[in-house]
């Protein structure tokens, strides 16, 4: 992997860590507004440190050992930089099973997204798929039953991982759906202390963060770069919870371009489990791509509004 590709794939996964924590930013403003400054320091700063190595480090990390079970940790850890046929040999017989999950999930994910959440429209396409919000249902059925037909046909464990990776989605949706309630009790009680409150927005950021470390497998495999790519982008959400509520807002369309993004990253992932080579270069230029296109567009829309 050159230096260029480096770099390339370190700056996708950050964008993409970023526009797809715009809901988890604006979750932690809302919170960090009832705590001392001490309290929002401190999550500020160590916390960064839980949402980087722990969450982004070893949750990556554990589930590339879980798929290569034979290797050592060092092993998953440094398999770019191993010249051990045996390591590439367990990473290449695992990676299909490993990408057909991640892309079932993202796929999923952006079938409830544009099915069934609500959100700032950006094409005609998108008012259609509100109105008839139990088609998610369906085809989300017809998705998962597509992926695991084709995935007997060549190898039975992706097919049973593409089932996980649902499991995963609806678990996750589960989750979330929670936390929104908790959120709205934590408004409520006042009498909550602040580190109630932190350990709240850290298991938050742990749930959120699922998203965009298996869309970062469509990226690479190597787990130092979605380390740093992904923690440099929890760092820059971090500190968007301290902007303006109403600047964070001004950019309506980026959580479209997140999901688009997620869209995008699924397919990838799907081809490259069933052996369609993509180049590496591809996933982080769509991503600036589609964010680039809806970055433009909230602009524009901001500016826009500002004028009436």
């Amino acid at each position: 992997m050159d230096w260029i590709l480096i770099i390339l794939t370190i700056m996708g996964l950050c964008l993409f860590e970023v526009v797809s924590s715009i809901d988890n930013a604006i979750i932690n403003a809302n919170v960090l507004k009832g705590m001392n400054k001490r309290s929002r320091r401190w999550f500020l700063t160590w916390g960064i440190l839980l949402a980087v190595f722990l969450v982004r480090g070893a949750f990556p990390l554990s589930i590339l050992w879980i798929a290569n079970p034979q290797l050592a940790l060092s092993e998953v850890w440094g398999i770019f930089l191993s010249n051990d046929p045996r390591v590439h040999a367990s990473f290449e017989h695992s990676a299909p099973i490993l990408l057909v999950a991640g892309g079932t999930f993202l796929i999923l994910l952006f079938l409830r997204w544009l099915f069934l959440e609500q959100k700032d429209k950006s094409f005609r396409g998108e008012d259609i798929a509100s109105v008839h919000k139990s088609w998610f249902f369906p085809l989300a059925g017809f998705f998962l039953v597509f992926i695991v037909w084709h995935s007997l046909a060549v190898n039975p464990m992706m097919a049973f991982s593409a089932v996980v990776g649902s499991a995963v989605f609806f678990t996750i949706t589960m989750l979330k759906t929670h936390a929104g309630e908790i959120q709205s009790t934590l408004h409520m009680r006042k009498n909550l202390k602040d580190p109630t409150k932190i350990a709240y927005l850290e298991v938050l950021d742990a749930m959120f963060s699922i998203d965009s470390v298996l869309g970062a497998f469509a990226f690479t495999l190597s787990v130092p770069l979605i380390i740093i790519g992904n923690g440099l982008g929890a760092i820059v959400v971090r500190k968007m919870t301290m902007m303006n509520l109403k600047r964070l807002k001004r950019y309506a369309y980026l959580k479209n371009g997140a999901m688009y993004s997620i869209f995008f990253l699924g397919i990838i992932m799907i081809m490259d489990s069933f052996g369609t080579r993509v180049p590496s270069w591809v996933s982080p230029v769509i991503t600036f791509m589609v964010i680039g296109y809806f970055f433009r567009k909230s602009t524009l829309g901001h500016y826009a509004n500002k004028a009436v």
